[in-house]
């Protein structure tokens, strides 16, 4: 198992059953092994997890600008325009100009993106249960919580704890 070191600095050593209880090294291989598998199952689509993504906001919001995806998606707008010519190129979405702002595009999903969009959420359930095969559904629902949760929440580093709640915080 992750051991990871024993002393920071000059803080004393973290006790050994402690250590061993860090979630990130089991996240980032829970992780690793579903951004392996979601590759796997997404490549025959056609798709990339990116793809994927962008699809599902679009599916969500019913439309949105150019500027507006890139906003959302945190990426530039020039690689918001390479993305959307991939997927333009397979007829999953399309731009049309804004009846409002004629500077505007409009992207929105097609039949065959929202087509393929339900394809691959289903090929994904497959991977999620091979990844996540040995929850239970309910624990599956309680991890599901938890990260969520835990992805909404303020970060903390390490350093700030340590000031907060003394040296052995961490």
């Amino acid at each position: 198992m992750f051991r990871g070191p024993r002393k920071l600095g000059h803080m004393s050593a973290v006790p050994a059953q402690e250590s061993e209880r860090r979630s990130g090294p089991l996240l980032q291989h829970l992780a690793r092994r579903m951004r392996l598998r979601s590759e796997s199952v997404l490549a025959p689509l056609g798709l990339r997890p990116r793809h994927l993504v962008a699809l599902t906001v679009l599916r969500d919001s019913g439309g949105i600008s150019q500027q507006g995806l890139a906003a959302t998606l945190q990426i530039d707008g020039t690689n918001v325009v390479g993305l959307l010519n991939d997927l333009e190129a397979d007829d999953l979405v399309e731009r049309r100009r804004s009846p409002e702002d004629r500077r505007r595009h409009v992207v929105s999903l097609t039949e065959v993106g929202t087509t393929r969009l339900r394809e691959a959420e289903c090929a994904l359930a497959g991977a999620e249960e091979e990844v996540l095969g040995a929850l239970e559904p309910g624990e599956r629902d309680l991890l599901y919580e938890l990260l969520r949760r835990a992805s909404q929440g303020r970060s903390s580093s390490c350093a700030e704890v340590v000031s907060a709640d003394g040296p052995d915080a961490c």
